[in-house]
């Protein structure tokens, strides 16, 4: 009796449809953007057409049509997903290639002053921000967050602190409910204060590295001044989220007992709603982008990169930006600013125009700014 030799199981190839899927999901969401930044850009060159000049740059009109859009119309979760992509990815993206504009020496051939006012602005910040959260009747913990979200780099700053101060879920949605709205007040107002200031490239680009919350937001509100204050305000905030990792490390050691105390948290919140305590991962603290921009910037120090290609890099990485803008915009729902509650937007309104004080200090004591 014969045996059949039998055949090996046929291979199938690997199914590319999750791949495609993933793909094409956020392109609807990518779409409106785009489509929200071809009518910032328009508008522009249609005020350029009737004013000889834009006072308003795309950058600015794409946050303001996309926050009309989504005043009007709230966009589904069909839209989201691209959304979501362009306001946080796209965006990281534009700030790495910033860096193949920003050689590092500018920072520092200011000297040693601007790095020690730069973490001396953010201790400073932190100490009034809580003192005001506490004034106005905030929990410690909830307080914290405030500060620490105003005085570094916004949420990042509130995600990276929570765990090592042992915030529950409330206070951290709480403490960054108003930050997407005071945000976008601050990249459109900021620039109206430089030019009313009279401030240089150089002192204005302070003053947002400085006040701004996250790395790529500076970008935006910097730009109406020009390169120079685009390329210091990004140095500027980069040294100041450097000070994240040094914060995190002293709060662990002073907020022990914020860990272990329950007697502030909702009747309807458990203790499991903290996240677990302990120092953030890595990540936290030095984002993918920052790590990015920072090797751009050196290849640009050392005159790796070829100056061939520089201008199609800060090109690529301004339209990028209005197209993010476009999603911040279409992001921001004004009325969160109700949920937030009274005491803590106040607390953070407050705590900004207070960093913003120590920040033209520091500008009108350093020289060369």
């Amino acid at each position: 009796m014969s045996i059949a030799a039998s055949s090996p199981p046929a291979r199938h190839p690997a199914n590319p449809a999750p791949l495609l899927v993933s793909l094409i999901r956020p392109l609807p969401g990518i779409g409106l953007c785009a489509a929200v930044t071809a009518a910032a850009l328009l508008a522009e060159k249609a005020e350029h057409a009737l004013f000889g000049a834009a006072w308003l740059e795309a950058l600015v009109l794409a946050i303001l049509i996309g926050t009309a859009i989504r005043t009007l119309w709230t966009p589904g979760r069909f839209w989201h997903i691209g959304i979501d992509v362009s306001a946080k990815l796209l965006l990281e993206v534009a700030v790495v290639l910033l860096g193949a504009s920003v050689s590092a020496g500018q920072l520092l051939k200011n000297g040693p002053g601007l790095l020690v006012g730069i973490f001396a602005t953010v201790a400073i910040a932190l100490t009034l921000s809580y003192l005001i959260g506490r004034f106005l009747g905030l929990g410690r913990r909830l307080a914290l967050l405030v500060a620490c979200g105003n005085s570094i780099c916004g949420n990042s700053a509130i995600a990276a602190v929570a765990p090592v101060i042992g915030a529950d879920g409330d206070e951290v949605a709480s403490s960054i409910a108003f930050t997407a709205v005071l945000g976008v007040l601050v990249v459109l107002l900021l620039p109206v204060a430089g030019h009313a200031l009279a401030m240089s490239g150089m002192a204005y680009g302070t003053l947002a590295g400085l006040t701004v919350y996250a790395v790529p937001q500076v970008f935006a509100a910097a730009a109406p001044l020009g390169a120079q204050a685009v390329q210091m305000g990004t140095l500027v905030k980069l040294t100041r989220v450097l000070a994240l990792g040094p914060v995190c490390f002293i709060l662990s050691l002073l907020t022990s007992r914020l860990r272990e105390e329950t007697d502030e948290l909702p009747p309807h919140v458990t203790a499991g709603d903290r996240p677990k305590a302990g120092m953030p991962p890595l990540h936290r603290l030095v984002p993918w982008f920052i790590v990015g921009f920072l090797f751009l910037s050196a290849l640009r120090s050392l005159a790796v990169l070829p100056t061939a290609s520089l201008p199609a890099l800060q090109q690529t990485s301004s339209l990028l930006t209005i197209l993010s803008m476009a999603a911040l915009g279409l992001g921001v729902d004004i009325r969160v600013v109700a949920k937030a509650g009274l005491r803590v937007s106040l607390a953070a309104s407050l705590s900004i125009l207070a960093l913003a004080g120590i920040a033209l200090l520091l500008i009108h004591l350093l020289p060369g700014l």
